[in-house]
Order: C-alpha cells, then structure tokens, then sequence
C-alpha cells in the first residue's frame, strides 16, 4: 500500500550520485554525511573498493557504471530484509509509476508475440482507441506504418507504439484464419488509455456486484460511476469483491470508502516516532441497502483497509477466508535523476484500533471456495447472496 504523497518534493541526497569511473562509485557512495550506518566503517569502505579493484584488473566482461552503482543502492535497501521496501532504477520506477496510476500511452490492447514474430492482439481494452477504430480480439498484427514487426523484438512494438509514432500508427492485420482469413489497415490513435479497476454486473433479486481489482489513481471515479450506475438500474443489495486485489494508494481506499460509510474515523497510520495521521470521512454518503464484501488471502494492504472499516462499522458482511495481513503502509522518494526508493514508513491500524500486520482480517463468515469458480459455483458469492437474502428478510 503506497502513501504517494509522503515525500512530495524530496531533494537529491545520500543515493542520488554522480557516477564516474568505477573506483568513484563507491568513494562518493560512502563519502556522504554519515548518520550511524554500517558504510561509514572504513571495513567496509576497503572491502568496497577492493571489489571494485578486482572487478577493474581481473572481470572479463564490460562494465556499466551505472548499473553498479544502481547495485550498491539496491544492496543497500535489500539489506533491510523488508520484502515491501525496493530502489528503483529510473526506467524501473516509470513503469511502476506508469502501473500504479492505471493508465499509459499507447492503443489500449494487450498483445502477445506469436512464434513467427507476428503480434496476437489478445484483448482491447473496452472504450480504448483500438476497439474505437476497429480492432477486434485475435487480430494478428503484421506491419506497423510501413515496418515487419517479425524484424522487431516485442518490447521495440511497444516503444514504436508509444514513441515511434506521430500521433497514430497504421497497423496492417490478418483477421480470420484460413481461406476466410483477409488482410485490413486500421489506423489508431496513439492516446492516453486508462485501464478497467472496477467490473460490475446485476445479479438476480435486484443484486448488484462490484469487483475491485486494485486501487490505482483511476479506481475512485471509476468505483463512483459503477455505483451510481448500480443504484440507477434500480438495485437493492450490493456484494463488493475484493478477492485477490493487492491494494494499491492509500487516498484511493480512503476516498472511496468516503462514498459508503457513515461519518468517522476511516484509518489511522502511525510512523516510528509515533506521529498519527487520521483519515476521516463526513458521512454524507452513506450506503442505505445491504452489503456483502467478499475477500480472501490475496486481499492485501489497501482491500484490508476497505475490509476493515466495513467490519468495524458494522455496515457489511465480509464473507470468505481470512486477508493476507499487510498492515503497512510504503512511501515513495523520488529522485532528479527519475530513480526511486520505496520504504515501509509506518503501520496503519482500522478504526477501532485493530493492528491487522502478519494477521489479516477474520471474514464475519468464513468459507472456502472451489478452484475455477464462475457466478454459479463460487461458493464464497453464493454464501453472500444467501446472507444479502437474510438480511432483507430480517427487514
């Protein structure tokens, strides 16, 4: 779970070096202030530069300076032994960033590269610039603009898609197989696409369904357009699915439970030196139909937080097995250089106080499901049916 706002305008320091030649890596790298850690002993200084002498006399690759010094920063962080905290490289950060946000320029498909080179459109996204300018699922793409994608590496399509092209790229396809296969141009517009973190359905008795995948920036107002869209279809319970969603932004959570809960505490995160930070909600909004909340041991970090103000006040079931237990909260530093480092900087506890790390959350009902299950074996959703049916008995 990512509070992405901790470190806003954090300046270069200790990490962000200049690299020149090897030795220099780890001089600078060691040189700065130090405050207490273990590469201030000159042990280590020596056993560093000794490395770096035997790398530089005897390794019989090339080296790339930058590379060991992205070595040294990601040795440095690994050395906390916490799974949640992570340097990035610059191009590593811009594809997390890139994730996180739900969002990325390109033609909104997603492709596989097929043994002869060619490129299988697997899926377009919905509503995205592909399916807008005729794309379907299962075109196989054999040109783009005027260059054979069987002479280009796949991670070379993605990056002409993105940067190689002005604007739109003009993608020659096969669509069909056999004698009924035919070639056809379709041009597309290179945009900004916003991928799907909220799936919705209307189950029988006037039951809506809400899935969340993850909690990325694009997730709150795609959540508020799929409710009021429920609630406008005339629906009279609500099952929330936050199975296997590894959680995501702390503010997104926050701000969506805003929608359903009734005025109070939402969360509270608590650092090393004890600072509290409080989220509340006005309660303007409150849900008024029953509600189940399905979860499972992926729901993570940020589903565990939703999960847990649902259970704290008392306005939903949550029914399923119990939550992975990831009750801390990361915070992301920045760098000029585009390079980033990712830190677990303070738990974060329910409303009524619970401290659910390495515990999880224990479902109100506890059931197991079946391995691929649809709508009509999935044990876990029909258990949620069966509650959001008592429940209206009962009023």
């Amino acid at each position: 779970m990512l509070d992405k706002g901790f470190w806003t305008g954090f300046a270069c320091g200790a990490l962000c070096v200049a690299v020149g030649s090897t030795i220099g890596i780890t001089v600078r790298f060691l040189q700065h202030e130090s405050r207490g850690y273990v590469m201030s002993d000159p042990a280590h200084e020596a056993r560093l530069e000794s490395l770096e002498d035997l790398i530089d006399e005897y390794y019989l690759g090339e080296t790339d300076d930058e590379k060991l010094a992205d070595g040294i920063y990601k040795g440095l962080i690994s050395g906390l032994d916490d799974r949640y905290s992570c340097y990035y490289t610059a191009e590593e950060y811009k594809a997390e960033a890139e994730d996180s946000q739900g969002t990325y320029e390109g033609i909104g498909i997603i492709m596989q590269a097929l043994s002869d080179g060619t490129i299988l459109v697997v899926e377009c996204v919905e509503g995205g610039p592909g399916q807008l300018s005729g794309l379907k699922d299962n075109d196989i793409i054999i040109k783009m603009d005027d260059r054979d994608v069987t002479e280009m590496e796949t991670d070379e399509v993605v990056e002409y898609i993105r940067t190689g092209s002005s604007g739109s790229v003009t993608l020659t396809i096969l669509r069909g197989t056999g004698e009924d296969a035919e070639q056809v141009e379709v041009t597309v517009p290179v945009a900004n696409v916003e991928l799907p973190s909220v799936y919705t359905d209307i189950l029988e008795e006037k039951t809506g369904y809400l899935q969340i995948t993850e909690f990325k920036s694009v997730t709150y107002h795609q959540f508020c357009d799929a409710l009021d869209k429920l609630i406008e279809d005339g629906i009279e319970r609500l099952v929330i699915d936050v199975r296997d969603n590894p959680g995501g932004y702390v503010d997104v959570v926050c701000n969506i439970l805003r929608r359903i809960l009734p005025e109070g505490l939402i969360v509270y995160t608590e650092d090393k030196h004890g600072e509290r930070i409080e989220e509340y909600g006005d309660g303007e909004t409150p849900l008024s139909i029953p509600l189940a909340v399905l979860v499972n041991t992926g729901s993570a970090s940020a589903s565990e937080i939703f999960a847990g103000a649902v259970k704290d006040y008392s306005i939903g079931t949550i029914v399923g097995t119990t939550t992975y237990g990831k009750g801390v909260v990361q915070s992301i530093r920045a760098y000029p250089d585009g390079s980033a480092v990712k830190l677990t900087t303070s738990h974060y506890f329910t409303p009524k106080g619970t401290d659910i790390h390495e515990i999880g959350i224990e479902p109100d009902i506890f059931i197991e499901n079946n391995e691929d299950s649809d709508e009509y074996s999935d044990a876990q959703l029909q258990k949620a049916l069966e509650v959001l049916d008592n429940k209206v008995m009962e009023e």
